[in-house]
């Protein structure tokens, strides 16, 4: 059971319920400005989301999973993975910026780097040690021409 609570999704709806709790019940008469957030927040969730769905693609398309905590079969390296070796958690990272602004929730602003870090404790670095384990090589040499996040 405590396996399927952590994941990634499950961490970023619970950091939404923060962000959006906070903005309904403690805005302090804060705000990030209208409709220029509304906005940026729009293609904040729109990019993120995009992120998401071309990775999951490109893993599904390769025939490995897209489960954190489970051994990868194949070491994946075109598409987005070109650009960023965990596209899926940037774009986590981006859809809950993208609702921060929406939300108008300026004070869960700190849920973003408290997100990220527990992205990369929980699975990033996990993930990649798996990795690093299995494809020796070929996962030293893709971290030379791919950063982790952008």
């Amino acid at each position: 059971m405590t396996k399927w609570i952590d994941l990634p999704p499950v961490w970023l709806a619970l950091m939404i319920a923060l962000a959006w709790a906070q903005a309904r019940f403690v805005p302090l008469g804060l705000s990030f400005g209208g409709e220029w957030a509304d906005f940026a927040g729009g293609v904040l969730v729109g990019g993120g989301l995009i992120l998401m769905v071309l990775a999951a693609h490109e893993l599904r398309r390769a025939q490995t999973t897209v489960i954190p905590h489970r051994e990868a079969d194949k070491l994946v390296q075109s598409g987005i993975f070109s650009r960023s070796r965990n596209p899926i958690y940037l774009g986590d990272v981006l859809v809950l910026a993208g609702l921060i602004l929406r939300f108008d929730a300026v004070l869960a602003l700190p849920l973003l780097p408290v997100f990220l870090w527990i992205l990369e404790k929980r699975f990033v670095i996990p993930e990649e040690n798996r990795l690093r384990r299995k494809f020796r090589v070929d996962f030293a040499r893709y971290c030379q021409k791919t950063r982790r996040w952008i």
